[in-house]
């Protein structure tokens, strides 16, 4: 028994050793502040330079600006000027050669300084009034006024040539010579190029608006915390965790990990231990809790120091509906209080994230109860996100919390909808650790599920018995704490043997017609018995057909125990039988090992005999469990059983409640007289 308590550390002491390893090795800024509270710390002096970096805002609002100012990219087409220029000497000026020489200055200058399509520079293209030209493989910017248009340039070409000879007609000549097909755009406009140049613009946006150089005060005692303060205070603490903190004693921060991992596995083993105990000796169910509270732990260990708003994208909900599934509210809440404790420790805004991710978990708990089938379940997950939103609106209101809301609220609706993503992985947990959710008992409880529709018109006296055997098992599994929903599903299959050969049993023969004998009227006492005792067999194979869970089935196995068939026994032995001959009349068992088996034992064994009863009174109720009760400890049916003489005790004051309840007298109502 020893080793196997022992047994149940070598999980948590995994646990231990997978947390000590996630955990960071360096320190973490230790100093709480907020805008427009006093600094209550001693006066704090830069121990290093950082730069002191801009916030989200000023970065954001800078990129748009950078985003908005587009500057064009040219490329100067040295051929084109010179085909341009070479065709000078075959103008055709007829009588204004004179002219010739004014028309090649001005086509010169123009196309060196560089003509533009009119498209490319228009108005819009360049907000900034500048423009990046390469020239020679090398690109600069240029003021879009020293470049022309191809308008532009025409006109200026027309005016140096009525500038040289006012008398002449300068637009024809113009034309007429061909002077103005040689002036053509030698600026290409390049889109891949302005691309990649406004790109380069963007990634150029300083990160940072300032250095606090070593020994300089960053604050003082008292002073109040204005924004700039306080983005220089989140500048030390981003550059100290980044440098300073990852550079600290190592073994020292091992040993405080070491101390917090061993404090949140203890606080689990602890929660378990007090709360519902049972679940270390159930290997499935230890082996998932300690599954999904790891895996919560290094999510929430882990996840803030990769990037702060990742946060709350993690469905921390969800950790609540997978412990909601296999375990009651006791141990629910403070298991994933427990997985939300290393936000306080690693994550920026710790409390808010505490707070918010514990509220949301509770209230998607309580009504996940009735929202869990089908499309339900996308409403209370946004139920689940409007609450986070919610609390974390209250944080942001009273500043304690200064996120971008809209960013948070983005990044919580997608969490709150990824834990109804996630949630199917439930049924694949059944599988892996053979657990059964509360929802799947619950859908077995359904009486107009296939085998128990079955049963109720095979064998209606036997459904009947079941669900008078349901009700009164669970005012006793409420009375002690004891799993309600598995005990209903227990109790409504715990007879569907009786399906195979229903008038086998004295509930079924109602069904009897005409002059149809009972079933064991021509049958001997051990083969009644026997007939009798098959149903747990044919029980556990119509359950193996029908997939009902294993937790089902052994409330099929052990419903009787390794009790006697008394009144074929004593039959038997009336009619001078060997007394030897016993464990012939026995079911095979096994005992009832659960609170839960041993009260559906008792309910089963009332119910039944309750029938013979004459005598309505209180005392004879309580006369009546007694016996039945101690009837099975002297049969030993208790000796492998986990309920505690209190709990037995209070099982049987429940019981003799519920017959008195049953059985309660009526009143006569006397006859009217005829007048």
């Amino acid at each position: 028994m020893k080793s196997k308590s022992l047994l149940h550390f070598v999980p948590l002491a995994a646990l231990f050793a997978v947390l000590l390893l996630a955990m960071p090795r360096g320190g973490r800024f230790s100093y709480e502040y907020r805008k427009g509270t006093p600094w209550k710390y001693e006066t704090l002096v830069a121990p290093f330079d950082f730069p002191v970096y801009k916030s989200e805002a000023q970065l954001s609002e800078e990129r748009n600006a950078a985003s908005g100012q587009v500057l064009p990219y040219f490329r100067f087409d040295e051929e084109t000027a010179v085909r341009s220029l070479s065709g000078l000497e075959s103008l055709d000026m007829g009588g204004f050669e004179a002219l010739r020489a004014t028309i090649s200055s001005s086509l010169r200058t123009l196309l060196l300084r560089g003509v533009a399509d009119d498209g490319a520079l228009s108005p819009s293209a360049s907000q900034a009034g500048l423009i990046y030209i390469q020239r020679d493989k090398r690109a600069a910017k240029y003021p879009v006024s020293e470049v022309y248009r191809l308008s532009e340039a025409r006109a200026r070409l027309l005016a140096d040539l009525h500038a040289a000879n006012p008398a002449c007609n300068a637009d024809s000549l113009l034309r007429a010579s061909g002077a103005y097909a040689l002036l053509v755009p030698d600026l290409l406009y390049d889109a891949q190029a302005t691309e990649y140049m406004h790109s380069t613009e963007l990634r150029s946006v300083s990160p940072t608006s300032g250095y606090v150089r070593t020994g300089e005060t960053i604050v003082e005692k008292g002073e109040l915390v204005t924004a700039e303060l306080a983005q220089v205070l989140d500048s030390y603490k981003k550059e100290y965790e980044q440098s300073l903190g990852s550079n600290g004693p190592v073994l020292r921060y091992l040993l405080g990990n070491g101390i917090l991992a061993l404090v949140l596995v203890l606080m689990l083993y602890f929660a378990i231990r007090f709360s519902n105990p049972e679940i270390l000796e159930d290997k499935g169910r230890y082996l998932y809790l300690i599954l999904i509270t790891g895996i919560f732990l290094l999510l929430s260990t882990l996840v803030p120091r990769i990037h702060g708003t990742l946060v709350y994208v993690i469905p921390f909900t969800l950790c609540a509906l997978f412990l909601e599934a296999f375990f009651d509210n006791r141990l629910i809440i403070t298991v994933y209080s427990i997985c939300l404790l290393p936000l306080l420790f690693y994550a920026d805004s710790g409390v808010v994230l505490f707070v918010m991710f514990l509220t949301g978990g509770v209230v998607s708990i309580f009504c996940f109860k009735y929202l869990f089938k089908g499309w339900r379940q996308f409403l209370n997950a946004f139920i689940t996100f409007l609450v986070l939103f919610v609390v974390y609106l209250g944080f942001h209101l009273t500043e304690v919390a200064n996120g971008n809301l809209l960013r948070v609220g983005a990044a919580l609706l997608a969490g709150s909808m990824l834990s109804v993503a996630g949630y199917p992985l439930t049924y694949l947990f059944e599988r892996i650790f053979n657990l059964v959710s509360v929802y799947r008992l619950s859908e077995l409880c359904d009486t107009s599920g296939k085998l128990l529709q079955i049963l109720e018109k095979t064998a209606p006296g036997t459904f009947q018995h079941s669900l008078q055997v349901m009700n009164m098992a669970d005012a006793a599994a409420r009375a002690i704490g004891a799993d309600t929903q598995l005990i209903r599903a227990g109790a409504l299959y715990h007879d569907i043997g009786k399906i195979q050969n229903p008038l086998c049993f004295v509930e079924n023969e109602s069904m009897l017609t005409g002059e149809k004998q009972r079933y064991h009227s021509e049958l001997s006492p051990l083969q009644s018995a026997q007939d009798i005792v098959r149903h747990v067999s044919d029980g556990l194979e119509l359950a193996h057909r029908h997939y009902l869970p294993s937790v089902v089935s052994d409330f099929i196995r052990t419903h009787h125990g390794t009790s006697t068939v008394s009144y074929f026994y004593d039959k038997y032995l009336t009619e001078g039988g060997d007394p030897a001959e016993r464990d012939s009349f026995r079911y095979p068992g096994p005992l009832p090992v659960s609170r839960e088996q041993i009260i559906l034992m008792l309910c089963d064994s009332i119910e039944a005999a309750s029938r013979t009863l004459k005598d309505y009174s209180r005392e004879a109720f309580s006369d009546f469990v007694e016996q039945i009760v101690a009837g099975k400890m002297q049969e030993g049916q208790f000796d492998e059983a986990g309920i505690t003489v209190r709990e037995l005790g209070i099982v049987k004051e429940v019981l003799k409640s519920y017959l008195g309840q049953m059985y309660h007298e009526r009143i006569a109502y006397p006859k009217r007289k005829n007048k």
